[in-house]
């Protein structure tokens, strides 16, 4: 296990202040967190993308506040140095700005979450003040806001065109108003990321698949290591195809149970002789 201090905000905005890129993973559960604190991952995102990677929905709209609760548990277990962030899932807080709070404190009570992230541009801008207000730090998440995907025309780059890239900068404004310590940019064009981190002043802006001019980059675990079997995203590196490796040895378990080659004798226990003589007496 790691021993290094915890991760704070005042430690993410000191390494932006040297120019330290900031790492970030998204992550479900805790052989997974271990691994990624003793890597040194400096932020840890318990997503709602676990609807799709762990629980195998087709959207992240099904996720509920008790599943985001139970991974987070987790992941705070194996990973108790990381700055971890909890995503609101879907009607959590777009009711009202009283069941944002409500919903965000969840994740700070049961899961000491060290802040929560909400989609949404200048619409939820009172929600972000109202959590804010309540004592908690939290992330926006502009840019392609996977649940709002079917407004949004699918999974495709936000903000090509000049005038939804001026409204995306407005939205990124309007959050750090709000209260924002950080944002989120998922698939917008890098000039656009740039010129959101140029503007930015008391706000860490993070970047998924939006280029190297941000404070800190995130990627989604599973996409890095060939663990989500329907696609692998563009924007996403695969630094380790573990997939294809956990693929192989269960294709040779299968075969070695059907051919009888496991279990061999150290695959299995056994008792001494004379305890099996005497359970033998017993059975007669």
């Amino acid at each position: 296990m790691s021993d290094r201090k915890k991760v704070t905000i005042r430690t993410l905005f000191g390494k932006a202040k040297k120019g330290d890129p900031i790492s970030w993973l998204t992550c479900y559960d805790y052989p997974t967190a271990s691994f990624q604190e003793q890597a040194g991952i400096d932020m840890i995102l318990v997503g709602d993308s676990l609807g799709m990677t762990m629980l195998g929905y087709d959207s992240t709209l099904p996720v509920t506040m008790d599943d985001m609760i139970r991974h987070t548990q987790a992941v705070r277990r194996g990973a108790p140095t990381a700055f971890l962030v909890g995503d609101m899932p879907y009607m959590s807080y777009q009711a009202s700005t009283e069941t944002a709070i409500l919903s965000a404190g969840r994740f700070m009570a049961e899961a000491s979450c060290d802040a929560i992230k909400l989609e949404g541009g200048s619409e939820i801008a009172s929600r972000v003040a109202g959590i804010r207000a309540a004592g908690i730090p939290v992330v926006g998440h502009l840019g392609l806001t996977p649940q709002s995907v079917a407004a949004l025309g699918g999974f495709r780059v936000q903000g090509r065109g000049a005038h939804q890239a001026k409204q995306i900068i407005d939205d990124a404004k309007a959050i750090e108003e709000a209260g924002a310590f950080a944002i989120l940019l998922e698939m917008v064009p890098d000039r656009v990321c740039k010129i959101i981190t140029e503007r930015a002043k008391d706000c860490l802006i993070l970047s998924l698949g939006s280029g190297p001019h941000a404070h800190g980059q995130l990627l989604i675990y599973h996409d890095m290591f060939g663990l989500y079997p329907d696609f692998t995203p563009r924007m996403a590196k695969v630094f380790g195809n573990a997939g294809e490796i956990i693929l192989n040895g269960l294709q040779e378990y299968v075969s070695e149970v059907t051919d009888k080659t496991f279990p061999q004798r150290e695959n299995w226990f056994t008792m001494k002789d004379e305890e099996y003589d005497d359970l033998m007496e017993l059975m007669d």
